[in-house]
């Protein structure tokens, strides 16, 4: 499906790259002003932006809910930016308590981008992979992305090796998002590294509320995100109570598959006393983009 392609190399050095976000440097920083929709891709001085992985969310590493820092199970997190960065070609990578990167080798990797818009925080909204791209289309163009393609890109290698979760939203075409759900399944099926923790359809138990998240609670970021907000704007109170109401009204709007019913994301939100589940799997969802 045609998508925008964009050349240049990824840098990681003085960023803070985790499971599905990566800075991009175009070798023509005026393509960026070729991406499509309403919001622009935010760049710096030298023409670098910030990449949102499409297709897939991984466990935050850094997040602030409100005005707390807060995070996901902090192994699992960094595991999932390890294999990205190892994906993109990059080893030795050395990080500081505050998860920048300080050192790498090499410190830039050649690379390319397929993208079809901009998010509106500005980041870039793309499949991304290593050294050169697969097609004879030249950077600035619009290329047509097979599922071949899609399965030599980052995002898929975290599906399909379990580090990051689907978080499918309507840009996405459907053969691709169809593709990197069978690539779900799989790791689901295999026990890859996310799966053997992951409590989102089995219910993951929340007596101390935020806390937990931060320990050993393992759940769709999204959701995560969500509670955390929550729980934020309760002043820590691990009630869930009133959570159900609380997603009613930020009204995240979603489609289920297969059937394709249009809804929001708190009718597949289940609470029982301290434990939350969703009740359809994550590769069965998409979302509306905001």
């Amino acid at each position: 499906m045609p998508m925008l392609l964009i050349t240049g190399s990824f840098h990681v050095v003085g960023a803070a790259p985790d499971g599905d976000s990566v800075r991009f440097q175009p070798a023509d920083p005026a393509h960026w002003d070729r991406v499509d929709g309403p919001h622009r891709v935010r760049r710096n001085a030298s023409g670098g932006a910030q990449l949102r992985l499409d297709g897939i969310d991984a466990l935050e590493t850094h997040y602030t809910a409100g005005r707390v820092p807060t995070h996901q199970p902090l192994d699992l997190g960094r595991a999932s930016a390890a294999a990205l960065l190892s994906g993109l070609g990059f080893r030795a990578v050395r990080r500081n308590e505050r998860e920048t990167v300080t050192d790498a080798t090499p410190t830039e990797m050649l690379g390319y981008v397929f993208t079809r818009g901009a998010d509106v925080y500005g980041r870039c909204v793309a499949l991304a992979g290593r050294g050169i791209p697969p097609t004879d289309q030249p950077s600035g163009e619009r290329v047509h992305v097979t599922v071949s393609m899609l399965r030599r890109t980052v995002n898929y290698r975290q599906l399909a090796r379990g580090h990051a979760y689907p978080t499918f939203y309507r840009k996405l075409y459907a053969d691709l998002r169809q593709a990197m759900a069978r690539a779900v399944v799989a790791a689901r099926a295999a026990g890859g590294p996310l799966w053997r923790s992951d409590q989102t359809a089995s219910g993951a138990a929340l007596p101390a509320g935020l806390a937990d998240l931060e320990g050993d609670v393992v759940v769709l970021p999204k959701l995560f995100r969500r509670l955390a907000d929550y729980f934020t704007l309760n002043d820590g109170d691990p009630s869930l109570s009133g959570f159900v109401d609380y997603l009613d009204a930020r009204d995240d709007r979603i489609t289920l598959l297969p059937s394709g019913q249009w809804t929001s994301l708190d009718t597949i939100v289940a609470v029982d006393g301290t434990k939350i589940r969703l009740t359809h799997p994550p590769e069965q969802l998409f979302f509306d983009e905001r």
